[in-house]
């Protein structure tokens, strides 16, 4: 069952993809004929506008990124992808690190760069650490897309944004809110230092408790599980043990919240300390069921993988340069507006708690 998404979307301050005229890989090999013109499987040479009538290329080259694979989250985004790409009669190959690092990405973009890839999809573990390899390749001809955590705006043509970071902060802190009773004090575990969507969400939800109605919650404590399964269990007990007067737990990350998850279910503090954060229902029915955890959010990662790759190919065919206010339409998921700063949202998050887990299946 899909989550519900938002067909008109909004960003923050607007940006352009710069004109390029032949498209050509690291390698020195030029994509198309001998002639230049295009052949199935390249990328439309970019324009000054887009043409929202142009046909997407068939045998586009698409690849995945992930801050890291085998990551459930993002098996669920590829899954998403992959099925885009083969509506849209594309390739499509998912690539990356196996531990979420600022630097464990650049030698797959440059990589990918040197295969005349079409399309890079990249959840970028840092915003700057990628920027240098994802201008080679937009260099290259390849159009960047990141999604779920972006790199710097000058690196990228589009961001798929899960949700309005407002929404997602604004979310996690309502939730906590209603489970610790309105006062208390809260901690967050987050995924990794430099995560972009993290700090975003965090320095909002600091913002939000800045309202009248949470003058009696505060923070405490930011954790940092790196998007690790049992390093965010270590913090998760590291926390209750500095912090004994702890009423609840917000971890904006899929990981670190059912690692958390898993530990106060088997401890003296399950039904004490409260938990919610971003997972997905598979891995947090259990903890909703036994009690552990009242409700959670997140939007459907598949949803976002497949918007990351007609968004892709959308570039790719000429149909957007990645202006504000131009619109493309995304097979099943209808249309949507490119909004400031590159910036497409999928739609606000959903609430999940024991009245509705068992209705999803990711």
């Amino acid at each position: 069952m899909p989550v519900p998404t938002r067909r008109s979307l909004t960003g923050t301050a607007a940006t352009a993809l710069t004109a390029l005229l032949l498209l050509t890989a690291c390698s020195g090999t030029t994509r198309g004929g001998d002639d230049g013109t295009p052949e199935p499987g390249d990328a439309a040479a970019p324009t000054g506008s887009a043409d929202p009538d142009a046909p997407l290329v068939e045998g586009l080259a698409v690849a995945f990124l992930p801050k890291q694979v085998n990551n459930p989250y993002f098996t669920v985004a590829r899954g998403g992808g992959e099925r885009a790409v083969a509506e849209f009669g594309g390739s499509f190959k998912e690539v990356g690190p196996s531990e979420a690092s600022a630097s464990s990405q650049v030698s797959y973009i440059n990589t990918l760069t040197q295969q005349g890839t079409d399309v890079i999809a990249i959840s970028a573990n840092d915003p700057g650490a990628v920027c240098g390899a994802l201008n080679s390749a937009r260099d290259a001809g390849a159009r960047v897309v990141t999604f779920d955590s972006d790199a710097r705006a000058e690196c990228r043509d589009v961001f798929i944004n899960q949700a309005t970071a407002e929404d997602v902060a604004r979310t996690q802190i309502e939730l906590i809110a209603e489970q610790i009773g309105g006062a208390g004090q809260i901690a967050v575990l987050s995924a990794t230092p430099n995560a972009t969507n993290q700090n975003t969400w965090i320095a909002l939800m600091e913002e939000e408790l800045e309202r009248p109605e949470y003058a009696d919650i505060e923070i405490v404590a930011v954790a940092y599980g790196n998007d690790e399964d049992e390093k965010s269990f270590q913090e998760t007990q590291g926390l209750l043990r500095a912090h004994p007067d702890l009423a609840g737990i917000i971890s904006p990350t899929t990981v670190g919240l059912a690692a958390a998850g898993r530990y106060l279910s088997g401890s003296e503090y399950r039904g004490r300390v409260a938990l919610t954060g971003l997972g997905t229902p598979n891995q947090m029915r259990e903890f909703v069921h036994d009690g552990t955890v009242a409700s959670f959010a997140l939007w459907n990662p598949s949803d976002l993988g497949y918007l990351a790759a007609y968004a892709g190919a959308a570039l790719a065919s000429g149909q957007l340069t990645g202006a504000p206010g131009e619109t493309f339409t995304a097979g099943e998921l209808g249309e949507f507006t490119i909004g400031a700063d590159g910036v497409i949202a999928l739609g606000p998050p959903t609430v999940f708690d024991a009245a509705n887990v068992d209705d999803f299946d990711f």
